[in-house]
């Protein structure tokens, strides 16, 4: 039965909750606990009213042992995660319960996780290039201050690999923070972020924020949320400049998805919910750089059976400024990062933007791999003897621009005993040039593989 000052469960669908109020029901995105007689109560947020005094409710924590008429006190606010300084260098969940072992965050301040896009008036523009020290991003999809970027790629190329590096490398620089957003995240992947961040010494400078694989959709669906409301505090409160990784974007819509299920949704398009729009602007219409404080993202977004065609890897597309797309077919041959030069795009690729020079050798790198493609068939038939000596010419050339553009990364020195680089965008330029002018046919394409800048490869031949 409903109590005077708070309300009952009157259904429970996995994690979807109807709660009977005995006076109004309280607003949407109001947090609610739900009293579990052998555990810690279940903590949701209102969802829809079904009535003036019933509503449905998303739990997120596990809903096993709760009762239908368990009592329901209303918290008063939103779901709410600390924010501050405090957070730095640690490991928490959506609620703000530490996963590192530290101690709690009593008397630190909190926001809600659900809060609005700052309006046009109080955004700002792209301020400059974000150089990432990685040779294929920095050339052919250049990230910028203020700017969305994703890496797109399905199962097994290297997203987290690549997200990781980028993190080593920016943070050691970084004039800010950075704040990681793991949502599904195998609890492997999240040891093994936080020790790489722990051993190379840039963990005080970033806050990660979990809702790992094994936690309920509601839960999944409110972390990124949760650590973007982080963000936010350090761009808008503190001033500071935020990196904000997320890893990974599919699984937040996996997670809607859940429920939009329990919901009794109808699905759309694939399966998909029919909110999977709304459901990705919430997250993507947030990340922008402000008149307080700056913001670039880069989030992972996982490609179902690598279909670039798939609803939500569309819906994501349409936000991103930079499009990051890691190819099987590329990490096949052996190269990585296995980035595809043909098929990723950056709207920062302009003259105005990166300069003349950028621009030009951008172009003309991506129109040699394109007719490299175009000539792949008829080299695999009837050999090189076949093409004409400036086809020979330009193929070599290809390939050894293709190998120029791998690189050892910082944290796989563990696995492969090679010392990461880190490579200046002039000196990407400057090998880049070298290449295609044809200042690199004697060397061997051994020689220009798995190294930083042009200078090394002289010295391994």
């Amino acid at each position: 039965m409903a109590t005077e000052d708070g309300g009952s469960v009157e259904a429970i669908r996995g994690t979807v909750l109807d709660l009977g109020f005995a006076r109004r029901a309280p607003p949407l995105l109001t947090a609610v606990r739900c009293a579990r007689p052998d555990g810690d109560d279940v903590l949701a947020w209102i969802h829809a009213h079904l009535g003036e005094r019933r509503a449905r409710a998303i739990a997120v924590d596990d809903t096993r042992g709760l009762r239908a008429g368990a009592r329901v006190d209303v918290v008063g606010e939103h779901l709410s995660i600390p924010v501050g300084e405090a957070l730095l260098g640690r490991v928490i969940d959506l609620q703000g319960r530490p996963l590192d072992g530290g101690p709690g965050f009593e008397g630190v301040p909190r926001w809600s996780i659900h809060r609005a896009a700052p309006p046009p008036s109080a955004r700002v523009g792209w301020s400059e290039v974000f150089h990432t020290g990685i040779k294929v991003i920095d050339l052919f999809c250049p990230f910028v201050h203020g700017g969305r970027a994703a890496v797109f790629g399905g199962a097994g190329v290297g997203k987290t690999v690549v997200l990781t590096e980028l993190i080593h490398n920016v943070v050691e620089d970084l004039r800010g923070v950075a704040v990681f957003a793991g949502i599904g995240e195998r609890s492997r992947e999240g040891l093994e972020l936080w020790d790489e961040m722990r051993r190379r010494g840039v963990l005080d400078r970033t806050a990660l924020v979990f809702g790992q694989m094994k936690e309920v959709p509601g839960a999944r669906f409110s972390v990124g949320l949760a650590a973007l409301s982080l963000a936010e505090y350090f761009r808008d409160e503190l001033g500071k400049d935020v990196v904000f990784v997320a890893d990974n974007l599919y699984r937040h819509v996996q997670a809607g998805m859940e429920v939009s299920a329990m919901l009794g949704r109808s699905p759309s398009r694939v399966g998909y919910q029919p909110t999977l729009a709304a459901d990705i602007a919430a997250i993507e219409e947030r990340i922008t750089a402000t008149k307080r404080g700056g913001m670039i993202s880069v989030q992972a977004v996982y490609v179902p059976a690598d279909d670039f065609g798939d609803p939500a890897v569309t819906h994501a597309f349409w936000h991103m400024d930079s499009a990051l797309v890691l190819s099987r077919d590329v990490a096949a041959e052996g190269y990585y990062p296995a980035v595809d030069p043909l098929t990723s795009t950056s709207k920062a690729l302009d003259a105005a933007i990166v300069g003349a020079r950028h621009y030009e050798l951008a172009e003309r790198a991506r129109s040699m791999l394109a007719r490299h493609e175009e000539l792949r068939d008829i080299i695999s038939m009837l050999g090189m003897d076949e093409l004409s000596a400036d086809d020979r010419a330009m193929v070599g050339r290809a390939r050894r621009l293709r190998a120029f553009l791998t690189q050892p990364f910082h944290v796989m020195q563990t696995f492969t005993g090679e010392p990461g680089r880190s490579v200046s965008i002039g000196d990407t330029l400057d090998g880049v040039e070298a290449i295609l002018e044809g200042g690199c046919d004697d060397l061997p394409e051994d020689a220009l593989f798995m190294i930083g800048a042009l200078a090394e490869a002289s010295r391994a031949a």
